[in-house]
């Protein structure tokens, strides 16, 4: 195989479009690199968001939309609701196309079914959409990719440790997503000069804090007027009514949220739009309100107050998967907010070293180069060996 006729996919098969800004900016960069790629989206928002990531890029790339047959279809709407069905359709029933790919390139670890029971030999090059330390980020299901490409050392080390990737078929390459993002610009969202909070709880229906927490988070806010609130949850905990977490067997309701809440001056709610994956609420808040949501890294780029809650009584002290704690206050009640908020900047002085430290160990940067252009050498150059497949 030459350099010159590799052909590579990427694929993005999920219900949201959080996870394309991940490997999207790698696409353009293997397009410099003189290499054949197509863009597979299972959405027309997918497409379009990954189309405004590659941007100048977008007319030598080929964009492919798979689905799903007429059964499959019914068959999601009663299955859904317990399983990802789609996406495990999309994957079931488009073998034959990603079969003509060298490689494929995908954010998420549902696509290692296309190894482990779809029989596909096609190389499966996987960086995962966040930088996050809850323990479903580091299962077995990490040994079906051929290549696995890493945001930094945090993520290597404990997947070197679990033996979830083996040399050569492993790569630091630091965070694509930044990539796309402009730092130094800070969106207004409020017409007043108050400390804006942004709760971003995730939705996991044990590790989140919305389920036991969430509604009396809003409500206390609603009724105070120092403070500003975005609340910008993980893009799937409204994506769903029923939320199930086989990692921790349970299932729970989504709650709707109360029309007195919404409308609210000082209290913007934002259920999914692109400013909830683009980092603008991240950029634009004082203080991050949260719990178990990989964002939080995202969060300290620029170190500032993190308050952590605490809804399910987790011994959190020592435990990797709690690692991002570390990095505030934690709190078990939504009465300790109130006092927790007011100290946030003071104790700031105690938590910035811990950020700084966390945002090194979970980002490599390397500048002049571009996370992107790293992770699209790599891709070229493991394409190009002679490397045995994944077990």
């Amino acid at each position: 195989m030459t350099l010159r006729n590799l052909r590579i996919g990427f694929l993005f098969n999920h219900d949201c479009t959080h996870q394309v800004s991940h490997t999207a900016p790698i696409v353009s960069e293997l397009v410099r690199l003189g290499q054949d790629v197509t863009v597979i989206t299972s959405s027309i928002e997918q497409e379009a968001h990954a189309r405004r990531t590659i941007g100048a890029c977008s007319d030598r790339i080929k964009y492919v939309r798979i689905d799903i047959s007429r059964l499959s279809k019914a068959i999601n709407v009663v299955a859904r609701a317990v399983v990802p069905f789609r996406r495990i359709a999309n994957l079931r029933e488009n073998v034959d196309l990603f079969a003509g790919f060298d490689a494929l390139v995908v954010p998420e670890t549902t696509s290692a079914l296309l190894k482990s029971h779809f029989r596909l030999d096609t190389r499966l090059i996987y960086f995962p959409h966040g930088a996050g330390d809850r323990s479903i980020g580091f299962r077995d299901v990490t040994r079906f990719f051929d290549l696995v490409l890493l945001p930094g050392t945090k993520t290597r080390d404990r997947m070197l440790e679990k033996r979830l990737i083996r040399h050569g078929h492993h790569a630091v390459v630091g965070y694509p997503k930044f990539d796309t993002v402009d730092m130094a610009t800070r969106r207004r969202f409020f017409d007043n000069d108050r400390p804006t909070v942004l709760y971003n709880p995730h939705f996991d229906p044990v590790l989140s804090s919305w389920w036991d927490m969430g509604m009396e988070v809003l409500e206390w806010f609603a009724g105070q007027d120092k403070y500003n609130l975005i609340f910008a949850p993980h893009v799937m905990l409204f994506r769903r009514k029923m939320h199930i977490s086989v990692e921790h067997r349970r299932m729970r309701l989504r709650r709707l949220i109360p029309p007195h809440l919404r409308n609210l001056p000082h209290i913007r709610i934002d259920t999914g739009s692109p400013y909830s994956v683009d980092m603008s609420y991240t950029l634009a808040a004082d203080i991050y309100l949260g719990d178990a949501s990989s964002q939080i890294y995202e969060w300290i780029c620029q170190p500032r107050p993190c308050i952590l809650l605490n809804s399910h009584g987790a011994r959190w002290q020592g435990n990797p998967n709690y690692a991002h704690w570390n990095m505030g206050q934690v709190i078990d009640r939504v009465a300790e907010l109130p006092h927790a908020l007011a100290v946030a900047q003071e104790q700031q002085r105690v938590y910035a070293q811990r950020q700084e430290a966390a945002f090194q160990a979970t980002f490599h940067t390397q500048p002049p180069e571009t996370a992107a252009q790293r992770a699209a050498r790599e891709i070229v150059y493991f394409l190009s060996q002679d490397k045995s497949p994944a077990a």
